[in-house]
This record gives C-alpha cells, sequence and structure tokens, in this order.
C-alpha cells in the first residue's frame, strides 16, 4: 500500500471516529435537569396543608420543546399524616403565573413519614414524581407546582430551599391569587428530555 493511500485511509478513519464521538456526545445531551438545585436538609419555607393550596417555583425549559420525565423536591413531614397532592405546570406571564393547568391529567402523589411515627424525623424526604407516562410537552418560562389534595388542620410541610434563586411561588387555596416569596426558592427541579 502507498504512503498516499495509508494517509488517506488514516485520515478517513479519523473522520469516521470524530463524527461517531459527535453523534454519542449529541445522543447523551437529549436530557436535562431545569429548576433548582437539589438541597436536602435545608428547610426554610412552611406551608400549610390545606386542600387547592400550592407550591412551586418558576422553570425555564428553553426555546425548544421538551417532554417533562420526572419532577423532584425535598420535604419534612414531621407529622403521622399521608400527604396527598397533585402536579400542576403553568405558563409563566410577567411576574406570575397565567392560563389553565397545562397538565391535563392528575398526576397524583402523596408525601408519606419515611421513617417509624414514634421516631422523630432528622433528615428530609426526597419525593420523586414519575411525570414520563403523561407525555408533557412544555417550552419557555413555566411554573411547576404541588397542590394539596386535603386538608390537616393546623399541620404544615416545610420544602429543602435555597437563597436568592428565584423565590417560591404559593397559592394558600383554590380561590387566592399566587403570591411570590421572593428570596427563598424551594429545590424543586425537573427531569426533561429535548425534543426534535
Amino acid at each position: 500500500m502507498s504512503p498516499q493511500k495509508t494517509t488517506a485511509n488514516l485520515k478517513l478513519l479519523f473522520t469516521c471516529f470524530i463524527c461517531f464521538l459527535a453523534l454519542n456526545v449529541r445522543a447523551q445531551d437529549k436530557t436535562k435537569t431545569i429548576g433548582n438545585k437539589s438541597r436536602s436538609g435545608t428547610t426554610n419555607n412552611s406551608f400549610n396543608i390545606v386542600q387547592g393550596g400550592q407550591v412551586g417555583i418558576k422553570m425555564n425549559a428553553g426555546h425548544k420543546p421538551v417532554e417533562l420525565l420526572k419532577l423532584t423536591f425535598h420535604v419534612d413531614n414531621l407529622g403521622k399524616d399521608t400527604i396527598p397532592f397533585k402536579v400542576n405546570v403553568y405558563a409563566m406571564g410577567d411576574r406570575l403565573p397565567q392560563g389553565d393547568n397545562l397538565v391535563k391529567e392528575d398526576i397524583k402523589g402523596s408525601i408519606t413519614r419515611e421513617k417509624d411515627p414514634n421516631t422523630p424525623l432528622t433528615s428530609n424526604q426526597l419525593i420523586s414524581v414519575d411525570l414520563s407516562p403523561y407525555k408533557i410537552e412544555v417550552k419557555g418560562e413555566l411554573l411547576v407546582s404541588v397542590e394539596f389534595l386535603s386538608t390537616i388542620p393546623g399541620k404544615s410541610l416545610g420544602f429543602s430551599c435555597g437563597l436568592l434563586n428565584g423565590g417560591t411561588y404559593y397559592k394558600k387555596g383554590p380561590d387566592v391569587e399566587w403570591k411570590k416569596m421572593p428570596v427563598v426558592g424551594a429545590d424543586f427541579n425537573v427531569l426533561v428530555k429535548k425534543l426534535k
């Protein structure tokens, strides 16, 4: 084999290898996490458990459509009660959520006490909700929230949070306007899949 053919074959092999790496990196880059950083053990904001009350944060899904795959957040459930909730997603307006819930089916979950109710809870619980079966496609700025499905008198739930990360949005009941707690943001985050 001549040196020119060997050089041409090496160039072709190198080009194929680079293309393979580029495609492999692109395939791995199809998911990303949006929202706030996960912070276990740093509860700073608590909300009363009232049916129709909601807690959530603003997230930027980007300009291209994505599919929501999994919601995660940390909470302190110091009581014996199981707290049922559902997941809601809204488009963001200038300052507050606007329009109807973008989730067309109820996506329900519950927050249960992980340990024996007779012993103190010493750490936060990681709550994960699988959103992938619901095929929720979104883009742009949105608010992802949990809505309490029952009222537990005198009970509040603490959410892990961080400072100066966009704030927490909340509603104290179904007929109450959204409000924003500007300094402290709950640690909600969502794994999303980029769509073409």
